[in-house]
């Protein structure tokens, strides 16, 4: 996968990415002709970067959700944290409700990372910034009058106008918390809705991080000439990101990470410096000791000179054995989804914005013996664990 990005597909990635300077406007109202073969794409589109921002704001900020139906496969696969969908008529029905939930929504295209062709298919990384005022009843409950701000970033895999599967990774804690839920208690008001104690099953199977009582799967060296002219992004991020979350060499992010790193994460987390992000990886390694991470897909934008953009969907399990960020342990089992977008440059990571869905982790979490089903008359009453 890390070699396939040749000097004329740099190129034209160069001429029609938003190159994460977060200006749809050309996209919105294009003045030019196409510049990308888009073989049964609609004739407005001028190449797959306008493509996903402007069905996006299509649907959205027109309110045009039958445009769906010539957007959207019949049979489309959507994958979140929060479990799977499948159908067309799942994404309109979903759409009607975050519609009518917040009316004057907006979604900001702020970058789009994209790979592929006309015969394959397109894989795009779609970073949004959703904003919204909660003036109708939600899937959470009713209006509150609240404004939100959240982020997200949706994968697709595109050909000829239709995206036939989708992968999003949505920051709902933060529209929980902006709503003025309690998490915990919301949490259990769902999980106990589906008619369970719990909202995934509570599998322990091997997590495959070890070999039994043998060590991760060896690290590879980078090649002699990775931080030269053959610098591979797909190996550089597959190796620090094994080398740190699976080896636990936290200690490796002085030397892969710059000293001013910025990340922007779900729920505010967002950190500046080698030190936060430390802190921010043992956090979650401390609650989940068996964590195992894999990169599921990976693709990028960019060169050497000018720095890459990168799109990398990700998964860790692992079970939540001891106490800290999300409280009192509950021995259960978790699997979470996440995207992240990755900038390098100079051979460093220097900025990353991760998605994940946090609010899917806590109903995961969710156990009634230790956080109590909180759907009682006064709000939190019953619920521990979360502070």
């Amino acid at each position: 996968m890390g070699k396939m990005h040749d000097t004329s597909t740099r190129e034209l990635e160069e001429a029609i990415s938003v190159a994460g300077k977060g200006d749809a406007s050309r996209f919105l109202h294009p003045t030019g002709k196409r510049v990308q073969s888009l073989k049964g794409f609609d004739d407005d589109y001028i190449d797959i970067v306008d493509y996903i921002l402007r069905c996006t704001h299509k649907i959205w900020e027109d309110g045009g959700i039958g445009e769906i139906y010539g957007h959207y496969l019949h049979t489309i696969p959507i994958e979140t944290a929060d479990g799977f969908s499948y159908g067309r008529e799942q994404v309109i029905a979903a759409t009607t409700q975050v519609r009518s939930a917040f009316p004057d929504v907006r979604l900001y295209g702020d970058d789009v990372i994209w790979m592929g062709n006309e015969d394959d298919g397109f894989h795009t990384s779609h970073r949004i910034t959703w904003t919204g005022t909660n003036t109708g009843f939600s899937k959470y409950g009713p209006p509150t009058g609240k404004k939100i701000f959240r982020f997200g970033i949706a994968n697709c895999l595109v050909k000829e106008n239709l995206i036939i599967e989708e992968w999003i990774a949505r920051d709902e804690m933060s529209l929980v918390l902006q709503l003025g839920y309690d998490p915990w208690r919301l949490a259990a008001k769902m999980v106990r809705s589906q008619g369970g104690k719990s909202f995934a099953p509570d599998l322990r199977g091997d997590l495959e991080r070890t070999n039994g009582q043998d060590v991760p799967e060896p690290i590879a060296p980078f090649a002699d000439t990775f931080f030269g002219d053959g610098f591979d992004v797909n190996e550089f991020i597959r190796h620090t990101q094994h080398e740190i979350w699976n080896w636990r060499f936290v200690n490796k992010v002085s030397d892969y990470y710059v000293e001013n790193y910025q990340y922007f994460g779900p729920s505010g987390r967002n950190l500046y410096g080698r030190g936060n992000l430390k802190a921010h990886i043992l956090s979650l390694l401390s609650a989940f000791p068996d964590l195992k991470m894999s990169i599921d897909h990976l693709y990028w934008n960019g060169s050497e000179q000018k720095g890459y953009r990168a799109a990398v969907r990700w998964t860790i399990q692992g079970t939540h054995e001891q106490n800290g960020i999300y409280g009192v342990p509950t021995g259960k089992r978790i699997r979470l989804m996440g995207i992240s977008h990755m900038h390098i440059k100079g051979g460093k990571f220097i900025k990353e914005y991760t998605a994940f869905d946090e609010f899917a982790l806590f109903k995961q979490l969710y156990t009634p013996e230790i956080h109590g089903y909180a759907d009682s008359e006064k709000p939190g009453e019953g619920v521990r664990g979360y502070d």
